[in-house]
């Protein structure tokens, strides 16, 4: 379960707002991962995501759920990790409400990869004894904690490369514990954007400062329109559809996220 070991030290566990239903988890799971720098610009994993879960269901039971997109290009096998305090009504085949979504990004060269990575999770589930622990969990931390101890604690499950994984990130004693983000460690705007020939991009979002520095900036027409994707003062814009009108004008949907201590997403 190398991806989920990387999802956990990397800070991709992400705490899920109270209201939010399973479409709108989905999506801003998906978003985060679109806005990875290694992913190419203009992926569209929410699209991918929402499609396979229309006609597949994702739900492992026991509160949890591992929707995966599998993109055409080569890449590592990414994890990004949802907890949803109150849980989120899934359609799941035990009845129960999913708690933890662990979604994947799969390019083509790590399919075999996830499948083993997926197969070994849902045999540890069967045979994590803390597993009613983690489903109580009133914290992000704790969320983690008891992630981090399913794993060793399931090591037969894991693999001798995982274990070995695990122990380095236990004990080494020089490296930071990473930080876990919750959405109040991630400001994530709406944005939208109009652009069309002959006119300045046209820039509405609730956040004024936001809108001041995408006002001001070069290539943001370009870097949505061609790539999907704009960066700039920390925010990383990433499309996530559009739609064309009269005068050759054409308005994107974009999500903004920026990590609260300034570091790159």
């Amino acid at each position: 379960m190398d991806s989920l070991l990387d999802a956990l030290q990397e800070g991709r566990l992400i705490e899920l707002p109270e209201d939010y239903d399973k479409e709108d988890s989905l999506r801003l799971l998906a978003h985060i991962l679109e806005a990875i720098p290694s992913l190419p610009a203009g992926t569209d994993v929410a699209g991918r995501i929402l499609a396979k879960e229309a006609s597949t269901k994702t739900a492992l039971g026991k509160g949890w759920a591992c929707p995966d997109a599998r993109v055409p290009f080569n890449e590592d096998l990414i994890c990004v990790v949802g907890w949803s305090p109150v849980g989120i009504e899934y359609g799941t085949p035990d009845g129960l409400p999913v708690r933890i979504i662990a979604m994947y990004l799969v390019p083509e060269n790590q399919r075999s990869n996830y499948l083993r990575e997926v197969s070994l999770l849902a045999k540890a589930l069967e045979i994590y004894p803390g597993l009613e622990k983690l489903n109580a969990a009133k914290e992000l931390n704790q969320v983690r904690d008891h992630l981090l101890d399913m794993i060793s604690s399931t090591k037969g499950t894991v693999g001798p490369d995982s274990r070995a994984r695990m122990i380095q990130l236990q004990t080494r004693p020089s490296v930071a514990t990473p930080v876990s983000y919750s959405l109040e460690n991630l400001i994530v705007e709406p944005v939208t954007i109009v652009i069309g020939a002959g006119i300045k991009p046209v820039v509405l979002a609730q956040d004024r400062q936001l809108v001041d520095l995408l006002d001001g900036c070069n290539g943001l027409a370009e870097g949505i329109a061609g790539q999907g994707m704009f960066q700039n003062g920390g925010w990383r814009i990433v499309k996530r559809r559009e739609a064309s009108y009269q005068a050759d004008r054409v308005l994107f949907d974009c999500l903004a996220i920026k990590a609260t201590d300034g570091k790159p997403i």
